[in-house]
């Protein structure tokens, strides 16, 4: 199979190039070439996506197209210039498109409601769920017949540098305190649904190979949050004192949730956004997609972190400085 992946310098998109070229198959990656090199094996063409004249250095046809878009513009200006040349296309989408998130629709599947589609030129985060429903349907209406839209949830494993799957065992291996104590969020009821890129590049490439059709959410099962955490400190050798501190503490000493500066990752207010992390992924099952097992996401997530430096600058999580501090607060407190 001749592939183009649009993207593919840049976790899911060389994860995805990687799983590709592993398959046998001729894999050619069109980007600007600035997120880092493509994998091993793939071919690098130069595009800027929101021209056409981005893609004119493209030769022939392709069987398959894998798009990790996320302005409706690049889809739409990818569809226009590659119009006759491509046999499928296959875009990750994200469960960000759903409209509501709240333990109202825990569980919820494909037919869920969906955001109102943005669709314009200054495209910023805020835009991301519903420009993906404007991505989504520019894609189903090019290849009726021949789509594959992935709703992707949380992605983790080695090189995901948004830091939030590489935190937790760094964090446990690397405590900011003499004493091993790692401050976790105390959250019984919440859950954690996260899916390796690795499984979901290999199961992109295979619905390409299959001729899958469809829209699926594409995440890994629902685990409690705790659950995860254990894992992460069993992977990371962690065995000094864990200090649980409620949501409610978190947000009166600034700590937020999920990812960014000064956060605590993959943890979600429960049940405010419940369902973000518990989506029904049957469809996608049923349609070939397995997962591995957590701990070894997380293990090789850790050996990862430890390759590429600790110390590097970071976009989640509390600094070993923070946490120190925030541990220390705590436990000045009355029990």
């Amino acid at each position: 199979m001749r592939l183009l992946i649009l993207g593919g310098t840049a976790f899911l998109g060389r994860a995805t190039a990687t799983a590709a070229l592993r398959r046998g198959h001729e894999v050619t990656c069109l980007a600007r070439g600035t997120s880092g090199p493509v994998a091993e094996g793939a071919e690098l063409v130069v595009g800027e996506r929101s021209t056409s004249t981005g893609y004119a250095a493209l030769d022939g046809d392709f069987d398959a197209v894998i798009d990790v878009a996320r302005e409706p513009r690049h889809v739409r200006t990818a569809l226009r210039a590659l119009e006759g040349r491509i046999g499928r296309w296959s875009l990750v989408s994200t469960i960000n498109v759903y409209a509501d998130v709240g333990p109202d629709v825990i569980g919820a599947d494909e037919s869920a409601p969906l955001l109102d589609a943005w669709d314009g030129d200054d495209w910023t985060p805020e835009q991301y769920g519903a420009g993906k429903v404007t991505c989504e349907r520019l894609v189903a209406q090019a290849y009726p017949d021949a789509h594959l839209i992935a709703r992707a949830g949380l992605l983790g494993g080695p090189e995901d540098v948004s830091d939030r799957t590489g935190y937790w065992p760094l964090r446990f291996a690397h405590p900011s305190r003499a004493d091993g104590r790692v401050l976790v969020p105390h959250s019984p009821d919440a859950q954690v649904q996260l899916i390796d890129v690795r499984d979901l590049a290999d199961w992109l490439v295979a619905g390409a190979e299959n001729e899958v059709v469809g829209v699926f959410n594409a995440s890994g099962p629902s685990v409690p949050l705790h659950g995860a955490l254990a894992a992460a400190r069993k992977v990371a050798g962690h065995t000094d004192e864990l200090v649980p501190v409620t949501p409610d503490w978190l947000a009166a000493h600034g700590v937020s949730p999920w990812m960014g500066e000064r956060s605590l990752p993959l943890w979600l207010p429960w049940p405010d956004l419940a369902g973000m992390m518990t989506v029904d992924n049957g469809a996608a099952q049923r349609a070939g997609l397995t997962v591995r097992p957590l701990p070894q996401t997380f293990t090789d997530a850790l050996a990862w972190e430890l390759r590429s430096g600790p110390g590097r600058p970071r976009k989640a999580g509390l600094s070993p400085t923070d946490e120190a501090d925030l541990i220390t607060q705590r436990l000045s407190e009355p029990a």
